[in-house]
């Protein structure tokens, strides 16, 4: 699949939360359905997908493209989650590829479907006082539609 970047930056402003200078961030990135009909439906949306493509992932992060991100996981159960460390002094960048396209979850599949559209979504946590990455910081999110180009 086709790798796309995602910059990740230190937005914080001057003397804002000191207490993670020098320390490492935690960043989750999910692949979720943009429009609310299917969100209420996601689990089961996900599951078929599972189904229908047995040791496929939905989301994954092109290691050796990526730069700064440490200790990459992809959960086996959550097909369309990915998280890493990253500290935000240094300049990090993730590249995610999204194995699944947006007419896979349209209802009639007879070809020139729109195709629903996803949400990239990113949650960033900082350490709580035993070492877990609890403490919300930051979220954002955009839309994302994922088409393939017939070759020809």
């Amino acid at each position: 699949g086709q790798s796309y970047e995602i910059r990740m930056l230190d937005n914080r402003k001057i003397g804002e939360l000191p207490e993670i200078n020098g320390k490492l961030v935690k960043s989750i990135f999910r692949v979720v359905f943009h429009d609310r009909r299917l969100q209420y439906t996601e689990h089961q949306q996900l599951e078929g997908w599972r189904w229908n493509r047995p040791g496929d992932r939905i989301l994954d992060i092109d290691i050796p493209m990526s730069v700064g991100i440490i200790d990459p996981r992809a959960n086996p159960t959550q097909l369309n989650t990915v998280e890493f460390l990253w500290d935000p002094s240094k300049r990090t960048s993730v590249f995610i590829q999204v194995h699944c396209i947006s007419t896979e979850f349209t209802m009639r599949k007879h070809g020139g479907e729109k195709g629903v559209p996803f949400r990239v979504q990113i949650d960033t946590f900082k350490e709580n006082e035993n070492g877990e990455y609890t403490e919300h910081l930051h979220s954002a999110s955009c839309q994302i539609k994922v088409f393939k180009v017939p070759r020809g």
